[in-house]
């Protein structure tokens, strides 16, 4: 899947769902479809549907942003260090494809204490 080029990407996502998961691009907060969702099932990476979040693992942040505690499996994400606009960060991609999903945070709910702060961009929602 990561093995698409550049043009086939463009071809197959709309432009917002591009500039996040392909390019490291971020929605504005408040603005993307998920961040307000409420309905149960599964959200999957937008280029190659890797189940990535459960509903239940969702909740509200105030942040703007689809935010969740946990992750389906451990092995469908990869956590990378970020260091783009003077911050240190860690980047949430998929570990299928590569797609930019957004970053993790110390600072979420228990049981986890994280907070996956996910773009809407990067995310298909598969309902129950």
């Amino acid at each position: 899947m990561a093995n698409k080029s550049d043009q086939e990407w463009k071809d197959e996502l709309d432009e917002g769902q591009y500039l996040v998961s392909r390019c490291g691009g971020t929605e504005q907060a408040f603005t993307g479809k998920y961040w307000n969702h409420k309905k149960g099932g599964t959200y999957v990476c937008v280029c190659c549907a890797t189940p990535l979040f459960s509903s239940k693992t969702k909740y509200n942040s105030g942040s703007g942003w689809p935010s969740f505690y946990d992750v389906i499996a451990k092995d469908n994400i990869k956590i990378n260090s970020d260091t783009s606009l003077a911050m240190v960060r860690e980047e949430a991609v998929c570990a299928s494809c590569d797609a930019h999903l957004g970053h993790l945070f110390p600072d979420g709910p228990e049981p986890t204490g994280l907070r996956y702060c996910i773009n809407s961009a990067s995310l298909d929602f598969v309902g129950d």
